[in-house]
């Protein structure tokens, strides 16, 4: 993610009547012949968290289980802003489970079951409670089928930043950093907990006769016109945060092509910004097939972009497969979020204390394109942070890149133009070579996985051979400004 300009505080950062497969029924076993009423598992049997642990969002995702997978039914009407959902969440069980919690913000629950019996619900703020008939066993797949309908919400940061479901002037769009998601579909929003993901989307026609359009991660894999609506089925198959979850419903122009490599590139564009994204499907290219000499192959099926027109909304955001913009982006922006393809999407964040191997990383690339271009050197842009002349450099010392204060602040300055100069003193040190090696080490090992501080750490010390612990300690840990030393 990354503002369009550079603010103080920056701004933090999906379908009708699916049926699904036969749903398994698992025995349950009990304890030993004889045993009491309520022995085996369910007596066993604990709720999972609500929350993972995460100490700068306490009730984010949720403990007991591990989705797998997301299929999700969308019905959308955007003349009224009304959004009718099923969400078929496969998931294996991480402990005798006895309830366990879904993240949802808003929206009404009509009906839940799992394993095909009906389930009992509660609500609590933001967390759905479900109460399955039968206590599930441990390491137990199982499907929890959720339906709802509503308006979704837009949420407002505490710096001001939208996300959720946000209405635009020909229908809405749908981003989730760092909790949006939940306002469209419930689930187990941390992204420690990754999954694929099916999303049906159908529209009706507007008042012209013409279908809306709906754009959504990965690949179109069906569409199906069903007189008055259209239904469009998103397929992700590589695993995904559900922050970088998206939906896109309005008009658009759809810009079809294919890299050097033959990698599929999907680009919308709203027609209010056609001009000025005019150069976007051939930008992409180029910077993807750059990329992935840089940082390793390219990690997903497809890529793209979609560029909107939402002029109030003030960032961008890395959506797995087609990086979302509000309006036009220059060639920088479009680095920073296809970037992230490799930083961010495929190698995901443990923890949100852990954004700035994303955003640093990301941020970084730009530097690696500007010196590309024959603009400044890394050397020169890392001077220009340091010493506050760069645009970009207001607030970058108010607190370590990996340790944001709060939740509010996961998206700030420290996290990226900071976070960019800890990956050029490890450039510095260990010598070019050695780095880029790194980088591409990096995105192989935790490919379509998570990833913490930590395991950076000690991935750039057991490859270069060094004791890194002073540059570490000092450029990314401390709280003070570093001498240039």
């Amino acid at each position: 993610m990354k503002p369009r300009t550079a603010p103080t505080r920056r701004p933090r950062r999906s379908l009708s009547g699916w049926v699904p497969p036969a749903v398994l029924i698992l025995a349950m076993t009990t304890s030993c012949a004889g045993s009491v009423p309520g022995g085996g598992i369910a007596a066993a049997a604990k709720p999972g968290a609500a929350g993972v642990g995460d100490r700068l969002f306490p009730t984010l995702g949720n403990g007991g289980y591990d989705v797998t997978h997301y299929g999700l039914t969308l019905d959308y009407t955007p003349q009224t802003n009304l959004l009718k959902g099923t969400a078929v969440i496969t998931a294996r069980a991480t402990q005798d489970l006895s309830r366990f919690d879904l993240d949802l913000s808003g929206l009404r629950v009509r009906t839940a079951t799992v394993q095909g019996s009906k389930a009992q619900l509660s609500r609590s703020g933001d967390e759905l409670v479900v109460t399955p008939a039968k206590a599930l066993k441990n390491d137990e797949i199982f499907k929890a089928v959720v339906t709802y309908d509503g308006t979704p919400r837009t949420i407002k940061g505490d710096d001001g930043g939208l996300e959720g479901w946000i209405e635009t002037d020909d229908g809405s769009t749908a981003l989730g950093q760092p909790t949006g998601s939940m306002t469209w579909f419930p689930g187990n929003h941390h992204p420690s907990d990754k999954a694929t993901f099916d999303i049906w989307v159908t529209v009706p026609r507007d008042e012209d006769g013409d279908f809306y359009d709906a754009v959504s991660n990965g690949e179109l894999v069906a569409e199906k016109d069903n007189g008055e609506t259209v239904t469009r089925h998103w397929r992700t198959a590589e695993p995904m945060a559900s922050y970088l979850a998206h939906v896109s419903v309005g008009y658009f122009e759809i810009h079809k092509s294919r890299t050097p490599d033959g990698l599929p590139v999907y680009v919308a564009v709203d027609p209010d910004e056609s001009e000025g994204a005019d150069a976007v499907p051939r930008s992409v290219r180029e910077i993807v097939d750059w990329a992935g000499e840089l940082f390793g192959p390219y990690p997903f099926s497809s890529t793209g972009a979609v560029v909107d027109h939402l002029p109030e909304l003030g960032y961008a955001l890395e959506t797995q497969t087609k990086p979302y913009f509000a309006g036009a982006p220059d060639e920088t922006l479009l680095v920073h979020e296809l970037a992230h393809q490799w930083f961010g999407n495929s190698v995901t964040p443990r923890m949100w204390k852990d954004m700035w191997l994303s955003e640093g990383m990301a941020t970084y690339a730009e530097w690696l394109w500007e010196e590309k271009r024959g603009g400044r050197s890394t050397d020169e842009i890392f001077e220009d942070f340091y010493d506050g002349t760069d645009d970009e450099a207001e607030g970058i010392w108010a607190f370590p890149p990996a340790d944001p204060p709060s939740g509010g602040r996961v998206s700030d300055p420290p996290v990226y133009g900071r976070g960019a100069m800890v990956v050029h003193k490890v450039r510095q040190a260990v010598g070019d070579g050695v780095f880029f090696d790194i980088l591409r080490a990096w995105t192989r090992r935790h490919r379509h996985g998570n990833a913490d501080t930590r395991q950076f750490v000690t991935l750039c010390e057991t490859m270069s051979g060094k004791d890194l612990t002073g540059l570490f300690d000092t450029w990314l840990f401390n709280a003070k400004k570093p001498s240039r030393v």
